[in-house]
């Protein structure tokens, strides 16, 4: 039997939509939820977010608790209606044409909320399969097929009560691929997940991309994200901060951040002229190495001057490897995306300012 995901004659891909218009489109999302009570004023969950996913993309769809990810998440798949805005799916506007919408759509919510806990694995798949209107019959080799390659075949008659949190997260997956839908949305796919369960499923998620089916993964997990998806579109107080490729907003944050190793620890004066010109600067190792980050071009020019100016010498400079962690942080902080550093080899700068 193949290992790979492969999709039931009677898929609905390249459906709905024209050569080059996104698959997935968010246009001006606008979500105000009403007071409740004096205690509990109205609350705007998302403004004006916009945003479209191409068709066999991966993307993130990142924020931190309370930045407006649920409500767009919901808003896609129909549960919440906008106070403002359009959202389509495949072509199909979700408000007015919510059926054909959702037809090529399959979505897997964060929690327990997928599944019902009193039928078994496989009858969990016959029934959503039933929800989606095709015969038990017509799908068992596939129910077969996908419980092996999710490794649930030994527990297929258990009753999804007593499947531990990642086989439920997968069974939970099995039921979206077993749609067999043009769009594939996933809310925090790895939350709670065992190391080698977590692996496991984004082993998963790269099939379903390299299938042509379109992904949309929100989660906090930000090693996922570097990990799997292309692109990510992250969202903060209900707005959209940045909509860029991971690898782009990588090498921006790392073209920047550099650490030094020095002869001799730095000084305090030192260390406060470098807090005042320069826009991060950590000491490690007993002051004798550096972590800074550059904001313009010539702040490399800066910070060697300061250490020339106490008599330091640098023994060693290099790039720090930037991790995407440290960048949605920075982000969510407010930090825009920063414009790169002009290229210079440091050695020689750090050369040419020691007067060698």
């Amino acid at each position: 039997m193949s290992n790979r995901l492969q999709r039931s004659p009677a898929s609905s891909a390249h459906q709905g939509t024209q050569a080059g218009d996104p698959i997935v489109q968010v246009e001006g999302l606008t979500k105000t939820y009403p007071a409740r009570g004096r205690r509990s004023p109205a609350v705007t969950a998302v403004q004006d977010v916009t945003f479209g996913v191409e068709r066999g993309e991966l993307v993130g769809l990142l924020g931190p608790n309370g930045a407006g990810k649920t409500t767009t998440i919901k808003a896609l798949c129909g549960l919440v209606r906008p106070d403002e805005g359009r959202l389509s799916v495949a072509g199909h506007d979700v408000e007015r044409e919510r059926r054909r919408a959702l037809r090529h759509l399959a979505a897997v919510l964060e929690g327990n909320r997928n599944l019902y806990w009193r039928l078994t694995a496989r009858e969990n798949l016959e029934y959503f399969a039933g929800n989606r209107g095709v015969p038990r019959r017509a799908v068992r080799d596939r129910i077969d097929e996908l419980l092996e390659r999710f490794s649930l075949g030994a527990r297929r008659n258990a009753l999804v009560s007593d499947l531990s949190r990642g086989m439920q997260q997968k069974l939970a997956l099995a039921v979206a691929v077993l749609a067999d839908t043009d769009v594939v949305l996933l809310d925090e796919p790895t939350l709670g997940l065992d190391v080698e369960t977590g692996y496991e499923v984004r082993g998963l998620l790269r099939e379903l991309q390299s299938e042509g089916r379109t992904v949309i993964v929100s989660t906090h997990d930000m090693p996922v994200v570097q990990d799997l998806c292309e692109r990510t579109v992250v969202i903060a107080h209900g707005r959209v901060l940045v909509d860029d490729r991971v690898d782009h907003l990588l090498r921006l944050f790392a073209s920047r951040a550099y650490e030094l190793e020095l002869d001799r620890p730095v000084s305090d004066r030192q260390e406060a002229a470098l807090r005042e010109r320069l826009v991060r600067v950590t000491l490690l190792d007993d002051r004798k190495r550096v972590q800074v980050d550059l904001e313009r071009g010539d702040d490399l020019y800066t910070l060697i001057d300061v250490l020339r100016d106490g008599g330091t010498l640098v023994e060693s400079i290099d790039r720090r490897v930037i991790d995407f962690e440290t960048v949605f942080r920075r982000l969510v902080r407010g930090e825009r995306a920063p414009t790169p550093v002009p290229h210079a080899d440091p050695l020689a700068v750090a050369a040419r300012a020691a007067g060698n």
